[in-house]
């Protein structure tokens, strides 16, 4: 059954009125291992939650808003205001999908009680149902400690951007053997520790499917197996709003050049005063 979301135009063009529909729920992301597969994009603001959350099972309030948003150099600068920000209008903009927020670097590393102290905050003020963080067995705590208080986490292991200072790059994980168990326990620990889901980032393939065997919980991946629970990528890169994008993002349009040829045809109206036409200005009563 299809659902549309409409605007409310009389109050404002950012405004939804939705149809009935249920908003995903996590025992029901939960349920879904190995059935039909996942779909989960990054959102960040109302109109990009409205566009895709007919589509979408989750929606996630990803740290990387702060290269695609604010034109940072990686994750590591975004704060807690920012996740919170962003987070409240992508849970305005959307009926439908589970909306999950990334923790951003430095808001839960530190100790169990901070992390809590963190998500309880993100959840608050913004009515979403669930947070990410970074990490293997060594969160796997922190993630024991947020669920048994009604903090629904998703993990998140392999590539992990936060880290990328640790990592010195942005390449595929799980080369050596020693990796390789690393990633699969760290999959594991954050599974029994109670995590709804794993994104599984930048890992060889045959590692990503290991790990979707070994965990009872959902895993996402990105960069890393179709054979995965489910998929997850950064909407703009997507959706071709970057000229370059990292080797695993499928480009399904090319909406830079769009947004190019359509600015370049509004300026070369506006030069030539073709813009505003009679049908964009108000002629005076009779």
């Amino acid at each position: 059954m299809s659902h549309q979301l409409t605007l409310d135009t009389a109050t404002s063009r950012a405004n939804p009125t939705p149809a009935p529909m249920k908003r995903v729920t996590v025992p029901a992301i939960r349920k879904r291992k190995g059935g039909a597969p996942l779909v989960m994009l990054t959102a960040y603001t109302v109109r990009m939650a409205q566009l895709m959350d007919e589509q979408c099972d989750m929606l996630l309030v990803g740290d990387s808003l702060g290269q695609v948003i604010y034109g940072l150099p990686s994750t590591v600068p975004v704060t807690l205001e920012m996740m919170a920000a962003h987070g409240a209008a992508v849970v305005r903009g959307s009926y439908h999908a589970l909306v999950v927020i990334d923790m951003p670097f430095g808001s839960y590393e530190a100790s169990p009680q901070q992390a809590f102290k963190s998500a309880a905050r993100l959840l608050k003020e913004t009515g979403a149902a669930a947070v990410k963080l970074e990490g293997g067995a060594a969160m796997a705590p922190t993630v024991k400690f947020l669920n048994e208080r009604g903090i629904p986490v998703i993990g998140h292991i392999g590539l992990t951007p936060q880290a990328i200072n640790v990592l010195g790059g942005y390449g595929a994980r799980g080369r050596s053997e020693a990796e390789h168990a690393k990633l699969v326990g760290d999959a594991v620990a954050m599974d029994e520790a109670g995590a709804f889901a794993i994104v599984v980032e930048g890992v060889v393939e045959p590692i990503a499917v290991e790990i979707t065997k070994a965990v009872q919980c959902p895993t996402i991946g990105i960069g890393a197996s179709a054979q995965c629970d489910g998929q997850v990528l950064v909407a703009e890169d997507m959706l071709g709003l970057f000229e370059r994008t990292p080797r695993f993002v499928k480009r399904y349009d090319d909406l830079a050049g769009r947004i190019s040829a359509a600015v370049e045809t509004y300026a070369g109206e506006v030069r030539s005063r073709a813009f505003p036409g009679p049908d964009q200005v108000y002629a005076p009563k009779d």
